[in-house]
């Protein structure tokens, strides 16, 4: 599908990664859609592309598959010079949960810790995985090892939703979150998820954030201890950040319908203009984005991860091609500490 918008979100986004020249590790590289995503970063300049697996396999899938991945590099992880290094620093990292050296080896030789340890010792600048496995196995190896930002608590995602018409949405772009990490975030976790979704989308796609923290009540419509919980999200919120039009606790239609939100929540900045939107668990904010984006045919760009010391990004394991592509360019561009 062509997406037709306003501004071109993901051209935007590819252009600048390209011009970073940034090293992306693709610890799934014998899956078929990641040898063609790293095909393609590798053709169009988009990134340098580092693939984990078996070389032999990795070709012959690749040959099988139509993607040239002449020139890239394969890793395989027990037959690499760093693998004995990396086991001993593994465990020196984990030794504190019991974990004996013979498991730090086994553990490192799985290709989605490999690629981690490779970030953490910066031999790439950003790490995407996901295509083939569930988040918890991309996220964990990531908290063990890359472990939060300082100064950080909460690591969450977005989802930046590019739908088919300029109409829909923000000028054709809404932001979702948290939609793939927190399940049952508390409201301080809550808020957190809203100002770092907002900063983080709006350095990658320029918007001017307005945030919504949606609820099924608007502006104490409906007392319940759910409600009460978003309502102190958005207090922190705004106590936190001052500067981000903030407003909540509002319906979905309340916040993107500007008639619904003059007469739901008169006097508010974000009711009926909201482009953040902010779910209060995940499986409002799981199925609230699947919806849209089957439903619209829009585009989800994500789970873009926040919150980790260095980028690492996850997939979702019906990632196409092109999303691989983008994401891995979204990855290099959240190595570049100033576009953060």
């Amino acid at each position: 599908m062509t997406i037709a918008l306003g501004r071109d979100i993901v051209g935007d986004i590819r252009r600048k990664a390209a011009a970073l020249k940034k090293k992306i590790v693709l610890p799934e590289g014998e899956e078929r859609r990641t040898l063609k995503a790293a095909a393609i970063l590798k053709k169009e300049g988009l990134c340098v592309p580092t693939l984990l697996g078996n070389p032999e396999k990795a070709r012959k899938a690749a040959v099988e598959n139509g993607a040239d991945i002449s020139g890239i590099e394969i890793v395989e992880p027990a037959k690499d010079a760093k693998f004995a290094a990396y086991a001993a620093q593994y465990y020196e990292l984990r030794k504190h949960k019991g974990i004996t050296e013979d498991e730090a080896k086994a553990a490192v030789t799985e290709p989605l810790v490999y690629g981690v340890m490779m970030l953490h010792n910066d031999r790439v600048d950003g790490y995407l995985s996901g295509a083939d496995h569930a988040t918890a196995d991309t996220v964990k190896p990531a908290l063990h090892i890359i472990k939060p930002a300082p100064g950080v608590r909460t690591i969450s995602s977005f989802f930046i939703m590019i739908f088919p018409s300029p109409k829909q949405g923000d000028d054709g772009v809404l932001i979702m979150g948290d939609c793939a990490i927190n399940i049952d975030p508390v409201p301080a976790k809550l808020a957190a998820i809203g100002i770092s979704s907002a900063r983080m989308a709006a350095v990658l796609t320029g918007i001017e954030p307005r945030i919504a923290f949606l609820s099924f009540s608007t502006n104490g419509s409906t007392e319940h201890e759910l409600v009460n919980a978003v309502r102190e999200a958005v207090r922190i919120a705004k106590e936190k950040a001052p500067d981000l039009a903030i407003d909540g606790e509002m319906q979905a239609d309340a916040a993107l319908v500007p008639e619904i939100g003059q007469k739901k929540f008169p006097g508010s900045k974000v009711a009926g203009r909201a482009n953040v939107l902010v779910f209060p668990d995940l499986q409002s904010g799981n199925i609230g984005y699947k919806l849209v984006q089957r439903l619209t045919g829009a585009e989800a760009l994500g789970p873009i991860l926040q919150g980790f010391a260095k980028p690492v990004n996850d997939l979702s394991r019906g990632a196409s091609v092109d999303d691989i592509v983008n994401m891995a360019c979204v990855t290099a561009l959240q190595s570049d500490p100033s576009l953060r």
